[in-house]
């Protein structure tokens, strides 16, 4: 009986959120089929764990675990790419905010290739951001980072998706 509960409980708590679990391992890992697997390992992973968890934000807790089990995997895969340092004379475009840039008709697929090209360290903070609506805070604890670090990357990484995007605006 108490085995149902905890079972009834989890589906509650954490099923809710498999969109995003798949959402962000699909980005991490940039392959739907790897995304679709880690996302079964993280939601396995957070079953048996899932004692652990003390209420609080089921979400956040969820992505942690995906997260964490996507850069497991990456590592082992030998896929795992190293950052690329962000020189900002070199990547500045005057002028144009990314409001403008994505309202000028930026299209689903120009978008999505921006995105894939972004190096992983700034692509997660800005799929967490802006694709999963997540806190500064919450995007953190996710990371294992502190907030200022996520404000900086998430400035970087709009930075380089405006750059891109103009960059291919004007390319067309």
């Amino acid at each position: 009986m108490q085995e149902e509960n905890n079972i009834a409980c989890f589906e509650q708590v954490v099923l809710p959120h498999l969109d995003a679990a798949y959402n962000l391992a699909r980005w991490l890992v940039r392959n739907d089929a790897d995304a679709e697997d880690l996302t079964q390992e993280a939601v396995l992973r957070a079953f048996r764990f899932f004692g652990g968890f003390h209420g609080g934000d089921s979400r956040a807790w969820l992505l942690t675990i995906v997260r964490n089990t996507c850069y497991t995997w990456l590592q082992q895969e030998r896929a795992y790419q190293h950052f690329t340092p962000f020189e900002e004379e070199i990547h500045s475009v005057e002028g144009a905010t990314r409001e403008t840039v994505l309202v000028e008709g930026v299209d689903g697929q120009m978008l999505n290739q921006a995105l894939e090209e972004l190096p992983m360290e700034f692509r997660e903070v800005i799929i967490l951001r802006e694709l999963e609506d997540l806190s500064y805070k919450e995007i953190a604890g996710i990371a294992n980072i502190p907030v200022g670090t996520v404000m900086s990357r998430l400035a970087r990484a709009r930075k380089r998706l405006q750059l891109s995007l103009t960059t291919r605006k004007e390319g067309v």
